[in-house]
């Protein structure tokens, strides 16, 4: 199902490095994320479990959870990551070439869920590999959940009031949680409030944060990144994925060859 996109939505993004598509999935759509996401973030607790471990890198087991890197066991996340909506949208901000970079889980436990530090997504692709200068990126953040201040949603910081337009800042690395940290102003950021199924998609360079998830429920959220071309680090190893989507605006997947590794994760590739 495609959608169509506001042209001013394209223009706040443009502009100020993000923007809200509010209510954007089908509620049948909706359902199937939030069946993939219970699969996911149980099989990450079993897998923890049984290695006797409460955190790796920015996963924190019942408290706050990153799954990257597993579209591919799953029989229904190649439809959505490709599907006509998706194209809809990585076409209207990321452009007519796109590929898939990363797709994961952030999941918060109710009562108890962590934040996450204000950071550049290409913050962290820059802070593990200092010589890389990454193509543009979008993030797709898909809320599973009606979202809100009570159960940690994100805010962001539009790029005229820190200067991030194609400007990547120096992270630092926070003990204990593991976050990189690229601002720590006093600017509290534009939060995200919006009912589940809508979709937050903002740059690369956007600085974002979350705050603690203090409801009785699990806070969920889906992203989805779209790359402009294939992002390698400067030793020339690729970075996460790298699958064809749009080649002159047509979405050009072909699941027959979505067969090949990926490359170093972001994130831990079990987290």
């Amino acid at each position: 199902m495609a959608i169509s996109i506001d042209p001013e939505r394209i223009r706040e993004y443009q502009t100020q490095g993000y923007t809200l598509l509010p209510g954007a999935l089908p509620p049948e759509m909706l359902q199937r994320l939030r069946e993939e996401c219970a699969y996911f973030v149980g099989y990450t607790d079993a897998r923890m479990q049984a290695k006797g471990v409460e955190t790796e890198f920015i996963t924190h087991r019942g408290k706050r959870y990153f799954i990257s890197g597993q579209y591919r066991k799953s029989r229904y996340l190649p439809e959505f990551l490709f599907g006509d909506l998706m194209a809809s949208v990585a076409r209207a901000f990321a452009g007519d070439e796109a590929y898939l970079f990363v797709e994961q889980w952030v999941v918060k436990g109710a009562e108890e869920g962590m934040k996450f530090a204000w950071h550049q997504d290409a913050g962290y692709v820059v802070s593990l590999d200092p010589k890389n200068d990454p193509p543009p990126y979008i993030t797709c953040w898909i809320a599973l959940d009606d979202m809100s201040d009570a159960n940690g949603t994100i805010s962001v910081l539009p790029h005229e009031r820190v200067g991030t337009a194609g400007r990547v800042l120096p992270h630092t690395r926070e003990p204990g949680s593991n976050d990189m940290i690229g601002y720590t102003g006093d600017d509290p950021g534009e939060p995200i409030e919006c009912p589940a199924g809508s979709i937050a998609v903002f740059s690369s360079t956007t600085l974002h944060r979350s705050s603690a998830n203090t409801s009785n429920a699990l806070r969920r959220a889906y992203l989805a990144q779209y790359s402009v071309a294939p992002v390698y680090a400067s030793s020339g190893q690729q970075w996460a994925f790298a699958m064809p989507f749009l080649r002159g605006g047509e979405n050009v997947y072909d699941p027959a060859n979505d067969k090949g590794a990926e490359g170093a994760l972001l994130f831990s590739r079990d987290s």
